[in-house]
């Protein structure tokens, strides 16, 4: 029985595989997935076979250097779900959704289905998308989401937050700020009393 049981890492082939989980972090946030796995060793000053021991394929790799992105997504929509106003929840949402896209280019990748076959981010990823349709059904319910919002328009709102790209990444963040308010204003519904105010004002102004 006890030779079933997994074996703890040496201390330095642990330090080997914190130091290569940190660089794929680094490389993947600034540059993508399509980092080669010979420029993370040799980032990480370890051998190939180091690496591969570890993180046998990238999608290995991929996985485990964004497991706190993934648990902090579940987070986002279980917050989101959890907020008694659904708008609030709706907004935040996609607020905190963009500026964890905009953290980390290689975790939108993963997130946008880069990698299909990676079982982990299609799971997160139709987890994410179903609690934020129930989310959507919810704040069209209370009249603040326009009533023909789809899922789909969100999507192509994160496709389109993906070609955000600046030199910086405090600028990237101001950036990803900026388009999640404008993406929020379109998803809001229409004020009726604003409508009919916005009416009579161009009236007085025509006539």
């Amino acid at each position: 029985m006890a030779d079933r049981l997994p074996h703890p890492l040496r201390a330095d082939a642990q330090d080997n595989r914190e130091r290569i989980l940190e660089v794929a972090r680094d490389l993947f946030a600034t540059e993508g997935l399509n980092v080669p796995m010979r420029e993370i060793a040799r980032r990480a000053e370890v051998g190939p076979a180091t690496l591969y021991r570890r993180f046998p394929t990238k999608q290995t790799l991929v996985t485990e250097a964004f497991a706190e992105q993934r648990r902090a997504c579940h987070a986002i929509v279980d917050e989101g779900l959890a907020d008694p106003d659904p708008w609030h929840g709706f907004r935040r949402v996609v607020e905190r959704t963009c500026e964890l896209h905009a953290h980390s280019l290689g975790f939108a990748d993963a997130f946008m289905s880069a990698y299909p076959e990676a079982m982990d981010f299609a799971a997160d990823r139709e987890y994410t998308l179903n609690a934020i349709a129930e989310l959507a059904h919810r704040a069209k319910a209370t009249g603040h989401l326009r009533p023909d919002f789809l899922l789909d328009d969100l999507i192509i709102m994160l496709m389109a937050h993906r070609g955000i790209h600046t030199s910086s990444a405090t600028t990237r963040l101001a950036a990803s700020r900026r388009y999640a308010s404008l993406v929020i204003q379109a998803f809001q519904a229409a004020s009726p009393t604003h409508s009919a105010e916005t009416s009579r004002e161009l009236r007085r102004h025509v006539l």
